[in-house]
């Protein structure tokens, strides 16, 4: 992110470019009222300066005779604003055209266009939000599924912070009385004293403990999970994908190796968010197409998650069955076994040998599809679902912080049990806190201000 001055009124365009019916100039920042003056003309005659907060007003934009758009003007005062700033928020017409034009108006009046994130870091440096919350934003507007969306509110309402929080608390109440001990030490820890210490120390680890193990969750919440789908030519891979998507995206037809390329499309499992990746089935090219398709297929089989395999149960097995078999070993897979409404003739028991799940579909007339998508669940939290758990926490920098925590204050913990002098107990509560505090952005530097806040983009 650029180095500009924090006080500077900023503006950007808040909406995704393109067509659409609204689209929204945001200002932030002191002269963002006074610059509104200049460029808005309400119906009464009145400025934005006059406005009360938490009001919208009906005028024109105007470059001196000219009329820009007709527009929407809402104005939020310092300090009940997303920023804690002066916002005004210009409500237009949602062309990109109108929308430039206007922007373009209130840059030529005073404002610097905002760089990416900086209406959220605006938040952030002004005490509305903290640094974990920030972040959250990002995920809220990432979110492909409703549970990611859940995670992200929940942590932006402070979820996460607050646990983090009530942990801080009580790691300073303990360093509070073991400081004491240190700078008068003929005062002796009392039994009571160092007990307590212990139960509180205790009750910090396990509440890290319990964010982390619900990390695990959160994060495939958060980024999901990797899918391929593969098996032999007109097995029914395509209409799998056709079904799992609720909609037909592949073309399919009885002609063999009529996918030629891998199809991804991100789908929402039970509140997870499955990349799936339907692959070419061909494994002797017969042009160089077919061979970029095979190379791009087994490097989707390599790098996935979950490998579901389709065999055709109307046929016995064979060498090309048994060749992506072999390519499947050491990975978590499903077997299905497709068209279960024909007459069987495929080896079971060489299956059953082969998979531990295998489950029987037919993909063209969509039955026990809702039977994958189960096993898919289970599979990914081995029959451990908690999505409304509060706390939640995906983030890779998040999850460092608190491991880094809880390692330290186990550290504390043993060293106390240890009858270890105060001094190594407070040291290890104090590295603690300084990563808590980290997390929550009460230290941090510029550049991981910068690197977070770049992530956004222009206008939040």
């Amino acid at each position: 992110m650029n180095k500009h001055d924090i006080g500077d009124t900023i503006a950007a365009i808040s909406t995704p470019v393109g067509e659409g019916g609204i689209g929204i100039v945001r200002i932030s920042g002191k002269d963002a009222l006074e610059i509104a003056d200049k460029i808005f003309f309400a119906r009464d005659s009145l400025k934005p300066s006059s406005f009360r907060t938490y009001t919208t007003h009906y005028g024109l934009i105007k470059d001196k005779d000219e009329i820009i758009d007709e527009v929407i003007l809402t104005v939020m005062r310092a300090p009940g604003s997303y920023t804690r700033e002066d916002i005004v928020e210009i409500n237009c017409h949602g062309g990109i055209v109108a929308l430039r034009d206007v922007l373009d108006l209130v840059l030529e009046k005073g404002c610097r266009l905002a760089d990416p994130g900086e209406f959220t870091k605006r938040a952030f440096l002004n005490g509305r939000i903290d640094l974990a919350q920030a972040e959250a934003v990002l995920d809220i507007i990432r979110a492909k599924t409703d549970s990611a969306l859940k995670i992200g509110v929940e942590q932006l309402r402070g979820a996460l912070s607050n646990s983090i929080n009530k942990t801080r608390e009580s790691l300073l109440d303990i360093l509070t009385v073991l400081e004491a001990n240190i700078d008068f030490p003929e005062e002796e820890i009392g039994r009571a004293d160092l007990e307590n210490i212990s139960k509180k120390l205790r009750e910090a680890d396990g509440r890290l403990k319990c964010i982390l193990e619900n990390s695990k969750r959160a994060r495939i919440f958060r980024e999901g999970i990797h899918a391929v789908i593969c098996g032999k030519p007109n097995v029914g891979k395509s209409s799998l994908l056709n079904a799992l998507l609720k909609y037909e995206r592949s073309i399919v037809t009885a002609i063999p190796g009529t996918t030629r390329d891998t199809i991804e499309e991100i789908i929402d499992i039970k509140g997870i968010p499955v990349r799936i990746v339907d692959t070419a089935g061909i494994l002797e090219p017969r042009d160089l197409i077919e061979k970029k398709a095979i190379e791009r297929s087994k490097r989707h089989i390599a790098q996935a998650d979950i490998a579901i395999i389709l065999f055709d149960g109307s046929r016995k097995l064979s060498r090309e069955d048994e060749i992506i078999i072999k390519k499947l070993k050491g990975k978590p897979a499903i077997a299905l076994i497709n068209k279960m409404d024909l007459k069987q003739k495929i080896e079971r028991e060489k299956i059953s040998r082969r998979f531990v799940h295998t489950i029987d579909i037919s993909a063209k007339k969509l039955r026990n599809i809702a039977l994958l998508e189960d096993k898919i669940t289970e599979l990914v939290y081995k029959g451990k679902v908690a999505a409304s758990e509060p706390a939640m926490v995906g983030n890779l920098r998040h999850i460092a912080a608190v491991r880094d925590a809880e390692k330290l204050i186990a550290q504390a913990l043993s060293s106390l049990d240890n009858r270890l002098s105060p001094e190594f107990v407070a040291q290890d509560i104090k590295d603690a806190l300084a990563r808590l505090d980290e997390l929550l952005g009460k230290r941090s530097s510029e550049d991981l201000l910068d690197k977070i806040f770049s992530e956004f983009c222009i206008g939040k």
